[in-house]
């Protein structure tokens, strides 16, 4: 990731095909080292490409590619106006009970004693 990073920092300063002495010189200031195999398999798979094409190929690919995160769970309101105070009332009661569960027994100890 440093090789990259640093690749890209020789672009965005101007170098239109950065080379190995560059991205060395970039991760030395931070006092990074560079390993020269992976520099050299960068340089290689870069050669003779434009930048932005590269990173908007890379963006369409990352777009196919499943997010994660949780399916959200989608709560139909009720016909009437009237249900709404009862779903406050046991979403109250939810939240305390789960305050329980974080408060549960520390077993004797505690994680930032």
């Amino acid at each position: 990731m440093k090789v990259i990073a640093a690749y890209l920092l020789a672009v965005l300063g101007g170098k239109t095909s950065p080379t190995a002495e560059d991205i060395k010189s970039i991760l030395g200031a931070v006092g990074a080292e560079a390993d020269d195999d992976r520099l050299q398999f960068l340089l290689k798979e870069v050669q003779g490409k434009d930048i932005t094409e590269l990173i908007a190929s890379g963006r369409e690919k990352l777009a196919s590619v499943p997010s994660g995160g949780g399916g959200a769970v989608a709560v139909a309101a009720p016909a009437g106006g009237g249900g709404a105070a009862p779903a406050a009332a046991e979403a109250k009661k939810e939240e305390k009970v789960e305050e329980k569960e974080e408060s549960d027994d520390d077993m004797g100890f505690s994680l930032f004693d």
